[in-house]
């Protein structure tokens, strides 16, 4: 029986390779020419996070058929692709904070004191070094060194007596390349690219896995059966990742409540921020090119007089204590402050916003924008 790894026919091969890759372009192409959308698309529930979503959410269902074939076929626990199921599965549900913001609710103290993006996921806890570090070795472990593992002969015996399947040979090269554009972290923002790409990779390769666990099912393995249909579920899931970011927008709708109550806190942050700038004789309270989670930017630079100001005083008017004691808006998500210096030309920028009811970004770095629901910030000296 020839080797599996290398089972597929070219133009399979050549496809997988430049779908996943041709992210890698858009983004290069976006940051370069257009680079108020780029900043836009790689901000969270975004196309390009959904369709991360959906990428290691698709492999995970073909993982774990992928599973059940394998059991079919030798009766023993397949404990190696039902493993890369969960971990697609558990990546699925980080990417989107567990439907936190589609839902907006409050994730417990413990994940908005500890974790940084102040939500319910566990990889925003550790630290970058540690996510990085673990992003890199998935990559090159399982994408570059497991398939060229498997090459020779005997070896593929041993890893197929372990129930270990190797992805294709053939897709190395969008493994490794996804792996050197995260390992340099060419362009701001790199990591959302760069997981849509590893998501990519890894249900195409849910996709070998279940045609190559199928045994000796006559109704699967077929005529044509070499070829995966990688341009069509690469093509599905770009519309479910546009198709959900749009549907979120017309989903999340705010109340009226909601809506002045942001409004009068994000003046009311504003009006504390001013007040601190007028302390210290500065016309900002802020440092040049910041862009923080206002909770964040406390723990970091220190303005305990934040507790103490016309936001904290709100808890009296019946904000939630927990609420005001973590920076966030009436949707249970963070306020934000944002300080874009001046450059080109145009003035020094600063404004406290919130995501709005769509609790997504759709500001730019200088522009209040969407349903956002902000304040520009400059004391009067």
């Amino acid at each position: 029986m020839a080797n599996k790894l290398l089972d597929l026919d070219g133009r399979t091969t050549v496809a997988a390779n430049v779908l996943i890759l041709l992210w890698l372009a858009w983004a290069y192409f976006l940051s370069t020419f257009y680079p108020d959308l780029y900043y836009l698309t790689v901000q969270e529930d975004e196309y390009l996070e959904w369709g991360t979503f959906w990428a290691f959410f698709l492999a995970s269902i073909l993982f774990a058929v992928a599973a059940w074939r394998q059991y079919r076929v030798c009766r023993r626990f397949p404990w190696f692709l039902l493993g890369v199921s969960l971990f697609c599965f558990l990546v699925a549900g980080e990417e989107i904070s567990w439907a936190q913001r589609v839902i907006g609710y409050r994730p417990p103290t413990y994940f908005l004191e500890d974790n940084f993006q102040q939500e319910l996921n566990i990889h925003n806890v550790f630290g970058t070094t540690a996510r990085k570090f673990t992003v890199r070795t998935i990559l090159l472990g399982y994408g570059v060194l497991l398939p060229l593992l498997a090459v020779p002969r005997f070896s593929e015996k041993l890893l197929r007596r372990f129930l270990i399947v190797a992805p294709p040979l053939h897709f190395i090269p969008a493994f490794l390349t996804t792996f050197v554009f995260y390992y340099f972290y060419a362009l701001d923002y790199t990591g959302e690219t760069a997981e849509l790409m590893m998501g990519l990779a890894f249900a195409f390769c849910g996709l070998a896995a279940m045609r190559d666990e199928a045994g000796d099912d006559a109704a699967f393995i077929k005529a044509g059966a070499r070829r995966l249909p990688v341009s069509s579920t690469w093509a599905l899931l770009l519309l479910l990742g546009v198709g959900t970011a749009s549907g979120m927008r017309a989903w999340n709708s705010g109340s009226p409540e909601k809506l002045a109550q942001a409004r009068l806190e994000v003046a009311s942050l504003s009006a504390d921020f001013m007040a601190i700038a007028k302390r210290d004789h500065h016309k900002y309270a802020t440092s040049c090119n910041r862009h923080k989670r206002i909770y964040s930017y406390e723990r970091k630079y220190g303005m305990p007089e934040l507790y103490k100001g016309v936001f904290a005083s709100l808890v009296r008017k019946g904000v939630p204590e927990e609420r005001a004691r973590f920076f966030l808006d009436p949707c249970n998500a963070p306020y934000w402050i944002r300080d874009r210096c001046a450059e080109d030309g145009k003035p020094r920028v600063v404004f406290v916003y919130s995501f709005g009811p769509n609790r997504k970004r759709d500001s730019t770095r200088r522009e209040i924008l969407g349903d956002d629901i902000g304040s520009f910030i400059k004391a009067q000296r």
